[in-house]
């Protein structure tokens, strides 16, 4: 039986690799694979150490105690990893420690180690442009260094959540420029991340993991791989069913909450309270599925992956007329905060501009440390635009890290909660609703509260519903 050769060429730079012409069968790769995974002498490589590859990383040693090297372009996070910290709050302080302890976990940022793994799973971050259209850069910078190192036998899986017809176009693409081919040298599937930081009923093992390969060999060997750390493994046709499949889920959301915001708006102007209503319509044990509304939408999937399906449309003729209109009003609703905030300041006969406005916290939902597109962001980028003075408070973020989407914000440490701070500012800003603050204490010490979370639910006369 033939086997492809990996050569080193000269190591100027990147290491690249020439490749005989010699190919094995088709199936060869996927039964290699298919053994190692059996046997658990199987080697993985996680790209990206955020805050879906690091638990996905650590899920592997722990449930399939296989090998796992983490890859990341952070160096600070990769001496973390090494020292055996985390830096991601909800995942736990000691599993790192003890996933490096079993010596099955190792962390690096040369990525001239890519071709050690048998299998690499991509997990890098899909944002969108200023024009809302897909930004690839981190998933084609990515395959372009996979590219050069790839050596046959390889799996590769891309979790990073994007337009259907990545992987088998723009991906595929990029790996195959190596000389390889995609199903007779290495293996190319799809998986879609579902992580939910926080969430304390579901995490990394216990939610179903869709898979969908680009050939039915990759879709077996990728799941095959998946079922060794997870408890459910969900096979589909193709890799674009399973990218579509994300984006359906965080559409789902997306609408269903564009939609709560827009009762909240009208029922605001009505005099009904809308989390009053939410609480009714939720006893419907049918027909019903509640959503929240708030200040905007945050995290890393729902705000954006709307945008990846309608630019996709967009090539096949077809205006995703519904989703962008949800999109709109999701938009909207930062604006929507402020401007309500910017009316009882009025009504107190205050103006906005130099007033001190705390905003109480900037994680994207409660009870974690993950801030990434959290619309509290938005709300101070528009507070400083209108000339307020600005500060924040988040027991989970004591820095307020710089953003992509915001790169002109000024650089922010969280300030205590207390009544003396409280009793300095003009209006607090609820824009996260972490459940560690002491919410009694800012209703007693604040002169004006603007609630976008709902955690007033009872009439109170220095708080207003936004």
């Amino acid at each position: 039986m033939g086997k492809r050769l990996l050569i080193p060429l000269a190591r100027l730079g990147d290491r690249r690799y020439a490749h005989t012409v010699v190919n094995p069968p088709q199936s060869a790769i996927s039964d290699q694979l298919l053994k190692k995974i059996a046997d658990g002498s199987i080697h993985l490589g996680v790209v990206g150490m955020g805050y879906v590859g690091l638990p996905l990383a650590l899920t592997f040693v722990e449930r399939a105690k296989v090998r796992v090297t983490g890859f990341d372009v952070d160096q600070k996070k990769i001496d973390a990893l090494e020292r055996g910290e985390t830096y991601i709050m909800h995942m736990g302080a000691d599993r790192v420690l003890q996933a490096r302890q079993s010596g099955l976990f190792d962390a690096t940022a040369d990525f001239d180690r890519l071709s050690e793994p048998d299998a690499l799973m991509i997990a890098v971050p899909t944002p969108l442009t200023i024009q809302r259209e897909p930004d690839m850069k981190y998933v084609i910078g990515t395959g372009e260094a996979v590219q050069k190192r790839l050596r046959a036998g390889q799996l590769i899986v891309l979790e990073s959540t994007t337009y259907p017809g990545t992987t088998d176009e723009l991906l595929k693409d990029l790996l195959e420029q190596s000389g390889l081919a995609c199903g007779r040298d290495f293996l190319l599937a799809f998986s879609p991340e579902r992580e939910d930081p926080g969430n304390r009923s579901f995490n990394t093992a216990t939610i179903p993991k869709v898979v969908g390969g680009v050939t039915p060999e990759a879709t077996e060997v990728a799941a095959a791989l998946y079922a060794r750390a997870l408890d459910r493994v969900v096979q589909v046709s193709s890799a674009r069913v399973a990218e579509a499949t994300k984006l359906t889920e965080n559409i789902f959301r997306g609408v269903n909450i564009a939609l709560v915001n827009e009762l909240k708006v009208v029922y605001e102007r009505m005099g009904i309270a809308v989390w009053d209503v939410l609480d009714a319509a939720s006893t419907k044990p049918f027909g019903f599925m509640r959503f929240n509304p708030g200040p905007g939408l945050g995290g890393h999937c729902i705000p954006l992956d709307p945008f990846y399906l309608t630019w996709k449309a967009r090539e096949y003729g077809i205006s995703t007329r519904f989703i962008e209109l949800a999109g709109e009003v999701n938009v909207a609703m930062p604006r929507y905060v402020v401007d309500r905030l910017q009316d009882a300041l009025n009504q107190r006969e205050k103006p906005l501009k130099n007033s001190k406005v705390l905003v109480l916290g900037i994680a994207y939902k409660k009870d974690i440390d993950d801030p990434r597109e959290s619309p509290a962001f938005e709300l101070i980028s528009l507070l400083l635009e209108r000339g307020a003075r600005v500060d924040y408070h988040d027991p989970h973020i004591p820095l307020a890290p710089a953003m992509r989407s915001w790169p002109d914000l000024p650089q922010m440490r969280s300030v205590p909660l207390n009544t003396d701070t409280l009793a300095h500012f003009d209006a607090v800003l609820i824009a996260t609703d972490h459940s560690s603050v002491d919410y009694e204490l800012v209703a007693q010490s604040s002169a004006l509260i603007v609630d976008s979370r709902g955690v007033y639910r009872k009439p109170l006369p220095n708080v207003v519903k936004a």
